[in-house]
């Protein structure tokens, strides 16, 4: 039994109490938790304060503590499965908001109310176990997704083989070593459905936490054995005659090897090549130069002059932590990222939520609920054009406009002392239109410094002293930092893939990337990508959800072939097209498609072929079995004679 605290009253006001009201219906069997009066009233950037007066609020921990004691104390769960009205209810109370019908299926699975979730493989059947051991699975990348493909691989019973570039998993998480990296989706929804940590140390956890998180889930599901690290795959092609998949693999060693697989599964991640800016001069500098997602720790800035290029969200991030120790700091920025108040940012978890997740049934799914929808579906319809909005143009709807008027005037009151700055640091574009950032008040104080300055005039070119702007002026300096992205659009650009035919996957795309679903490519057998084209999220959720997701719907591609006796499946062109047709139709009615806004969610032809333009729900629905109408399957020879 846990030991209860003799202080409970006092730890669970570290509790997210709608949460916390909601996880006692199951505990309790009492729906009095969800009276109406107490119902949360949340602000758009809200973390959680529920509204309710703090007497109120005392009364509801004094008689949550009691049932929480009773419950730790032997007292049976009673309502472990509520019924849907009851559900429903639920849904709505933690959520503050009404919760439209199609989102019951979608939380019964993410409560595992009926003891199994849909993103568990169902390999029950011993002939599609049989089939299943047949089968050899590639995976390209040893990342949060990989492992995530080897780890429910390994439950269906299909044999599988992760290859990594690195020298230990991690992915982004391993490479990604700047000063300040950290996730910018809170932690709780930032982690596998199955296997949450209710230690997380802060509610955006910097890199060495998440590498650590990745890590343990690797030894414990034992992947390592899996994996080849060092190794670099450098083309695939279909064997048509075989109908399997020839990897071309390169070790440490500059040795290659040719191994074959049923299926292969690129695991690699959309920010994982950085991106150097087109500017004159570039490598001309005399001095250390690098950039942020390969940062030299071997290079000391203390006392340096430093000049960054770049305010996206590493920049955001690493610029504060470095302030303070340069001698001075020269920022150059193209364009303003766009701050979305979050005061916690930085914020350790209290330890009275990390008991309250640990030991209270249910709390850890209802919260991570309420963040799914206050930072996700909630959040969505804040950045959705309205057609008939006529106000400016920086802005695409009228709650578009409201989030701006509510993120302007907290850069107004950061800069109370410092008005000359407003007008650079505030963006002319929608929220919504790029990548935004999570701000605390850090990267406005590091702009205040007096050894820092941030410069709005064009670079024109690298020299060996520094830099120049188009001005004429030159910014010497000892240390250059380039904090300017990746190459997002250029999906697999370091791998050569050989389908159908001999077929060259980058030629098919022609540089504009599509996949149905993100995943599945005609004229591609048994080729998935996990995170693909028209996948990414803007303003809403985790990227775990949407790989979980992927990876779901993979394992039914191949329990589609071990049931059908296939040998491959691709999907027909037609699904193909029409889902592209209707992506590419959708993404226009949001900020990020506005034509009169450039980012790195559009690609060279100016389309978007990052972003997925639907809701959460509708990937999870869409994924969550593949429909064999989609696929073109392709059978074994029957026997001669």
């Amino acid at each position: 039994m846990a030991e209860i605290p003799a202080d409970l009253e006092t730890v669970l006001k570290d509790a997210h109490l709608p949460a916390l009201m909601t996880a006692l219906v199951h505990m309790t069997g009492d729906t009095h938790w969800l009276r109406s009066e107490w119902t949360p009233v949340y602000n758009p950037l809200s973390r959680g304060d529920p509204g309710i007066p703090e007497e109120e609020q005392a009364k509801i921990r004094a008689e949550a503590a009691k049932a929480i004691r009773a419950y730790l104390e032997g007292k049976p769960m009673a309502m472990p499965n509520p019924p849907i009205d009851v559900l429903r209810r639920q849904m709505d109370f933690v959520a503050g908001a009404e919760i439209p019908e199609q989102y019951v299926d979608f939380l019964t699975d993410e409560l595992v109310l009926k003891g199994r979730s849909s993103k568990d493989p169902h390999f029950e059947a011993p002939p599609v176990q049989a089939a299943a051991r047949k089968m050899k699975v590639l995976i390209v990348g040893a990342g949060m997704s990989g492992l995530l493909t080897g780890i429910r691989l390994s439950q269906a019973g299909v044999p599988f083989e992760i290859v990594d570039k690195n020298a230990d998993v991690g992915g982004t998480w391993f490479e990604n070593t700047y000063p300040g990296c950290r996730v910018d989706n809170s932690n709780h929804m930032y982690s596998y459905s199955f296997e949450p940590n209710h230690a997380w140390p802060q509610h955006f956890s910097p890199q060495p936490v998440l590498l650590e998180y990745f890590r343990g889930i690797a030894k414990k599901h034992d992947l390592k054995k899996h994996i080849r690290f060092e190794t670099l795959v450098e083309q695939l092609a279909w064997d048509e005659a075989k109908e399997v998949w020839r990897a071309t693999l390169k070790g440490k060693d500059g040795k290659t090897e040719v191994v074959e697989a049923t299926a292969v599964v690129t695991a690699v991640g959309q920010l994982n090549r950085p991106r150097m800016p087109d500017i004159e001069g570039l490598g001309t500098f005399e001095g250390p130069a690098f950039h942020s997602a390969e940062w030299r720790h071997d290079v000391d800035l203390k006392g340096k002059r430093v000049v960054v290029i770049g305010t996206g969200a590493s920049a955001y991030q690493f610029v504060p932590e470095i302030a303070p120790e340069v001698a001075k700091l020269t920022v150059f920025q193209r364009n303003p990222p766009w701050g979305l108040p979050v005061p916690h940012y930085h914020e350790d978890v209290p330890d009275g939520m990390k008991w309250t997740l640990e030991h209270v049934p249910f709390y850890d799914k209802w919260y991570r609920f309420w963040l799914f929808w206050m930072t996700t579906e909630g959040f969505l319809p804040m950045v959705k054009t309205d057609p008939s909005w006529n106000g400016s143009p920086d802005a695409v709807s009228p709650a578009n406009a409201m989030l701006r008027d509510m993120a302007t005037e907290s850069y107004r009151m950061q800069l109370a002392e410092r008005p000359d700055l407003l007008p650079k640091v505030t963006p002319n574009y929608p929220i919504g239109g790029k990548r935004a950032v999570l701000d605390n008040g850090v990267w406005l104080a590091a702009l205040k410094r007096d050894n820092v300055e941030l410069v709005t005039e064009k670079v024109a070119r690298i020299t060996p002293k520094g830099v120049v702007t188009a001005d004429g002026r030159e910014y010497e300096a000892d240390v250059l930092i380039y904090g300017t992205g990746f190459q997002a659009s250029n999906f697999l650009s370091f791998l050569k893939v050989k389908g159908r035919g001999g077929r060259d996957l980058h030629e098919s795309w022609g540089g504009d990337a599509r996949a149905y679903l993100g995943i599945t490519h005609p004229g591609f057998p048994n080729f998935f990508t996990i995170y693909g084209p028209n996948t990414n999220i803007v303003v809403n959720g985790s990227i775990i959800f949407f790989s979980e997701c992927a990876v779901r719907y993979i394992v039914g591609c191949l329990h589609l072939l071990a049931e059908t006796g296939a040998r491959a499946l691709e999907p027909r062109q037609d699904v193909y097209d029409d889902f592209n047709r209707k992506v590419d139709e959708a993404n226009a009615g949001w900020a990020w498609g506005s034509p009169n806004v450039s980012s790195w969610y559009k690609n060279s032809f100016g389309r978007v072929s990052q972003n997925w333009p639907f809701g959460l729900i509708d990937y999870w629905r869409a994924t969550l079995a593949p429909n064999p109408d989609d696929f073109v399957l392709e059978r074994a020879p029957e026997p001669v004679g």
